[in-house]
């Protein structure tokens, strides 16, 4: 049994051009199609040749078995994957110790699926293809580092956050059918006066068939999650602000950066913040590049409604500080406003003089920790 047998070939494989004794100069190209279990692998030579489709366990096991596939066939050149942050996290990390070339390949346009179909051998084999000609493609993420703590503990307080605005809003809504008498007593109450109230409260629990105890049962049970998560957010920022001053410290000096912006941008970025090739491509990145829409006559530009969506509101909180606090920002709206400009135009202007200076303090300064 050759080691290509080994394998778990697909039903596409009887068609492609095994190379069963490769050269050692022979250089190919692997694509990879990402999935929860198993990882579709593509490999062609620098010609576009098709030399092998094969799938593989999302394991360690597997993972090693797929680059010992491609390496088979020749010098692996580059491994196009797609979903680098999702899926393909195990197999990029496992790839980038091993030294090996990655780019992140974006998916298939829709025009390109309509007339190719779907599947995980097209896929993957379009994804080898993309790393092949460079196109769709961009420098994945480094998750080995503090950057990606910083992630996980983002993803929890975030999700912490939007909890506890949900507590807050059943209770508001609760107060609004309650029965005349609870509704007084509590309509007016400030918000942190209202969670306390409700969180104090001591119903009769054998009377809850009564909607009256049901409601304030139901309220004193809202109210109490409401400061079990304000607990749970207070601790996780205090393990986010000194991350994040540890990572970049410039960054946390600029005006208007706090930690938790600091912290989404230096998400957005990444571990190797030098894979964004341009203060440009970071403002891409962010959404913040007024993509150009002219047409004859007519010049002018749109609003980006791509890039990473959370960074642009980071860069939003920035601009509406300074608007509050910087002199040199009020003085540039009012010369701007003189102009014609409205505050939504300015905000944009200003954001993408913001990217400019957050990547420069992005890339000027070396994380503590770097990644191996």
């Amino acid at each position: 049994m050759t080691q290509h047998d080994a394998t778990t070939q697909l039903p596409i494989c009887d068609t492609a051009v095994a190379t069963e004794n490769p050269t050692a100069t022979l250089q190919v190209v692997g694509g990879v199609d990402t999935h929860k279990d198993t990882n579709t692998a593509a490999v062609i030579d620098t010609a576009g040749r098709t030399l092998g489709i094969a799938q593989f366990p999302t394991t360690p096991a597997g993972y090693g078995s797929l680059l010992a596939w491609l390496r088979s066939f020749g010098t692996v050149a580059l491994v196009g994957i797609e979903g680098t942050g999702a899926y393909g996290a195990g197999l990029a990390s496992h790839l980038h110790l091993a030294g090996v070339a990655m780019v992140e390949i974006d998916r298939p346009e829709r025009k390109t699926r309509r007339w190719q179909g779907k599947s995980d051998p097209i896929d993957a084999e379009a994804a080898a293809r993309a790393a092949l000609t460079g196109r769709r493609t961009g420098t994945p993420k480094l998750r080995n580092g503090q950057v990606e703590a910083l992630r996980v503990l983002r993803v929890a307080r975030r999700g912490a956050v939007g909890d506890r605005a949900d507590a807050q809003r059943q209770i508001k809504t609760l107060i609004v059918t309650a029965p005349d008498s609870l509704r007084s007593q509590l309509r007016e109450l400030s918000d942190r006066r209202l969670i306390e109230v409700c969180a104090t409260r001591r119903p009769d629990r054998a009377a809850a068939a009564n909607p009256a105890v049901a409601t304030v049962i139901a309220l004193r049970s809202l109210a109490r999650r409401h400061q079990q998560l304000t607990d749970e957010i207070d601790e996780l920022d205090s393990l986010i602000a000194p991350l994040v001053e540890a990572i970049n410290p410039r960054l946390c000096a600029l005006l208007g950066v706090g930690p938790d912006v600091a912290g989404q941008l230096l998400v957005t970025a990444g571990q190797n913040p030098e894979r964004l090739r341009s203060e440009a491509a970071f403002a891409m990145l962010c959404g913040a590049a007024p993509l150009p829409a002219s047409s004859g006559r007519t010049h002018r530009h749109r609003l980006n409604r791509g890039g990473d969506r959370q960074a642009n509101a980071a860069l939003y909180r920035i601009v509406l500080s300074r608007l509050r606090w910087d002199p040199r920002t009020q003085a540039y709206t009012e010369r701007r406003t003189t102009e014609g400009l409205s505050k939504k135009e300015i905000i944009r202007c200003l954001k993408r003089y913001i990217a400019r200076e957050i990547y420069t303090a992005l890339t000027s300064t070396k994380q503590l920790e770097p990644a191996t």
